[in-house]
């Protein structure tokens, strides 16, 4: 419940997390790292609430689902594309406000090399233990800056030790902000309808969370489903692990798979590293 009764009187959540989000502005603004997912969207939405400065930044993975790319692309205003109203007009009528442009504003970051491309060049697929992926397109950007995201300790055991706020473990200039981190996954949702706010489709479909495709800190039921939902992707992931194999045989490596085909079978076996490095700060799901 976003709004409790308590011995120490009523608490609600929702002003809770406007006050941390009012206090901790900083000179330059916030740095809102912006997933599309519904914990980024509340953020989002809290932050235009409060009235602070902040500028959104959404990191495209390509591996994103196309749905939650369609979403972002049709709901808020992407730089550099030409806007489309449907969705953003819907979301203002039904809250009753006129939405500030600047809360609509969302600026697309493009990565040096794709997914497929950075497979290719490392010669091996991303794994729970190396996740390079996330640092080459997720966790760049900010700075410098203070960088709010939708983490919540509700969201899993990992995630449970986290601070509200954070040093970022390799970057002493950038400090991560979590200002719904005692939220749960009720209040996320309790938010989400008593503001009207228009969310991705993929959760209608049952999805809990959303992140990359076939992302491996999922397990192999997850990464299977993945497949089989977009299997286009699965398909893209193939063709590069065809390539990194193709690379690692031009490099006199060994990579213990003589395929594109075998080295996709044995990433979702389970048989790839599945250690965590602890110290790693991750930003999104």
């Amino acid at each position: 419940m976003l709004v409790e009764n308590t011995l120490f009187g009523v608490r609600n959540k929702i002003q809770i997390a406007i006050d941390r989000i009012r206090q901790f502005e900083p000179p330059e603004g916030y740095y809102v790292a912006f997933s599309g997912g519904k914990d980024s969207i509340v953020v989002l939405d809290l932050l235009k609430r409060a009235g602070v400065k902040y500028d959104a930044h959404y990191n495209l993975t390509t591996v994103d689902p196309p749905e939650l790319v369609q979403f972002i692309r049709e709901t808020y205003k992407v730089k550099g594309r030409k806007v489309r109203y449907r969705q953003r007009l819907r979301a203002a009528k039904l809250t009753g406000n006129k939405l500030p442009r600047h809360w609509l504003e969302i600026k697309v970051h493009r990565p040096r090399r794709t997914m497929w491309e950075l497979i290719a060049h490392k010669g091996f697929p991303p794994t729970r233990k190396i996740r390079y992926c996330c640092a080459e397109v997720k966790e760049s950007g900010g700075k410098g800056r203070v960088v709010v995201t939708g983490v919540r300790w509700a969201e899993s055991v990992r995630r449970s030790k986290r601070k509200m706020v954070e040093q970022c473990y390799n970057d002493n200039s950038k400090r991560y902000f979590h200002p719904i981190i005692d939220w749960s996954n009720e209040d996320v949702w309790e938010y989400i309808e008593l503001r009207k706010l228009p969310y991705c489709s993929l959760y209608d479909e049952g999805q809990k969370r959303i992140g990359c495709v076939m992302c491996p800190m999922g397990n192999t039921v997850g990464m299977l489903e993945d497949a089989k939902r977009w299997p286009k992707i699965a398909q893209a992931y193939i063709n590069a692990f065809e390539k990194a194999c193709k690379r690692n045989r031009e490099r006199g490596r060994e990579s213990g798979q003589a395929n594109g085909k075998e080295m996709f079978d044995w990433w979702v076996s389970g048989k790839a590293e599945t250690k965590e490095n602890p110290d790693q700060t991750v930003m999104f799901e």
